[in-house]
């Protein structure tokens, strides 16, 4: 795995668990908070970590002997703008289906 690359690093259930929690923590987690969320070890939680820190979706800043991590979530841009080409291809699916069933409906009626 490319730990620089960003959809690598979110396509671990545990790592976008982690986005989550940092993302509605302004002030940041310190690393021993952030894996008192979690059934694994704190040092499974850390190289979690460390892999969104690689791929610029975490920063990590130490505060006395407490390392504590931030969302960097402007870095998701690219994983958005990805999604962003499927959601619309959907949105226009599920729209025309609606449209279908809605006619169906009234031709049954």
């Amino acid at each position: 795995m490319d730990n620089r690359d960003p959809f690598s690093a979110v396509s671990e259930p545990t790592r976008r668990a982690i986005i989550h929690l940092l993302a509605d923590e302004k002030a940041g987690l310190t690393l021993t908070d952030l894996s008192a969320h979690f059934d694994v070890s704190r040092q499974a939680v850390t190289k979690h970590v460390y892999i969104l820190r690689d791929a610029g979706l975490v920063s990590m800043a130490k505060r006395g002997r407490e390392q504590i991590c931030s969302a960097e979530l402007r870095n998701l841009k690219t994983i958005y703008e990805w999604v962003s080409v499927y959601k619309q291809f959907w949105t226009e699916k599920l729209d025309a289906l609606g449209t279908y069933l809605d006619d169906r409906r009234r031709d049954e009626s």
